[in-house]
C-alpha cells in the first residue's frame, strides 16, 4: 500500500468521511424499496439512494487513487472494518418510521448542500471540487423532498405531528457532529485545503429552524446534547448490523462479478 505523507492521509480521511456517508445513508434508505407509504414516496427514497450511491462511487474511486495498493472503489466500500468507517453516526440510525426517516434525511440534507456549496466554491483539491458541482443538483433536488414533507407531516394531522416531534427529538442528539471537526478536517482546514464548515453553522441552523417552524416542531439546536465519535470510526450498536447486510456477498463469494 502506498505510503502517504500527512496531508494525503487525511485528504484520504476526508474523502472517505464523505463517501461513507453517502453510502450508508443509501443502504439506509435503500431497505424502503417495495415499503414506501405510497408509490410515488416509494420511487423518490429509491431515486435519493441512487443519487448517494453514485455520489460514494465518486468519493470511492478517488480514494482507492489516494490510497494505491490495489484498493478498488468496492474493496473501500464493502471490505473495510467498522472501525474503518467514519460516516456520521446520524446515518447509521434505524429508519424507523416514515416521518423518522424524513426527519433524518432533513438534517443531513440541509448540511449537504451547504457543505457541498462550500466544498464547489473554496476546495483546493479540483476533484473534490468536480465531486461537489455534480453532486450538488441533486442535493437541492434531496433538500427541497425533504423539507416538503417535514412540513406536510409536522403541520399535518395530530398523529402526524406526535411522529414527527418525537423522531426530531430522537435525531437531534446526532445533528451536532456535522460540525465538530475530525482531525483529518483539521489538519486539511489548517494546510488551506479546505474551508471550515463552522462558518455555514449558522446558515444551516437558520434553514433548520425555519423549516421546522413552518412545521410546527419544537427543537433547541443549540442546547441539544450531542453524540459523536463516527467520524473517528467510533460507532452505535446500529452500525455492525447494517455492515453485515451490506457487505455480505462481497464477503461470501469474493472478487463476485455481476
Amino acid at each position: 500500500m502506498r505510503v502517504l505523507d500527512k496531508n494525503q492521509l487525511a485528504l484520504r480521511d476526508f474523502v472517505l468521511h464523505q463517501a461513507d456517508n453517502t453510502l450508508i445513508l443509501a443502504q439506509r434508505l435503500c431497505a424502503w424499496c417495495g415499503h414506501g407509504p405510497v408509490l410515488e414516496q416509494d420511487i423518490a427514497l429509491s431515486n435519493i439512494a441512487l443519487d448517494l450511491l453514485g455520489q460514494a462511487h465518486h468519493y470511492y474511486d478517488y480514494a482507492a487513487n489516494l490510497t494505491g495498493g490495489g484498493a478498488t472503489a468496492d474493496t473501500l466500500a464493502m471490505l473495510r472494518p467498522e472501525r474503518a468507517y467514519k460516516n456520521l453516526l446520524l446515518v447509521e440510525l434505524p429508519n424507523g418510521d416514515f416521518g423518522q426517516t424524513v426527519a433524518r434525511q432533513f438534517f443531513f440534507d440541509a448540511y449537504h448542500v451547504l457543505f457541498l456549496e462550500q466544498l464547489n466554491k473554496h476546495a483546493q483539491d479540483l476533484m473534490l471540487r468536480a465531486i461537489a458541482e455534480k453532486s450538488l443538483k441533486e442535493a437541492k433536488y434531496h433538500l427541497r423532498w425533504s423539507s416538503e414533507w417535514m412540513i406536510r407531516l409536522g403541520d399535518g394531522t395530530d398523529e402526524s405531528h406526535r411522529r414527527m416531534q418525537n423522531a426530531v427529538d430522537l435525531l437531534l442528539p446526532y445533528v451536532g457532529e456535522f460540525f465538530l471537526l475530525a482531525d483529518y478536517q483539521e489538519e486539511l482546514i489548517a494546510a488551506g485545503v479546505l474551508a471550515d464548515p463552522r462558518d455555514f453553522q449558522s446558515s444551516w441552523s437558520a434553514h433548520v429552524e425555519e423549516i421546522l417552524s413552518e412545521a410546527r416542531l419544537e427543537a433547541n439546536l443549540q442546547q441539544a446534547p450531542m453524540q459523536h465519535g463516527g467520524k473517528q470510526g467510533i460507532h452505535t450498536e446500529h452500525m455492525g448490523y447494517l455492515l453485515t447486510e451490506l457487505q455480505y456477498m462481497q464477503r461470501t463469494y469474493p472478487g463476485l462479478n455481476w
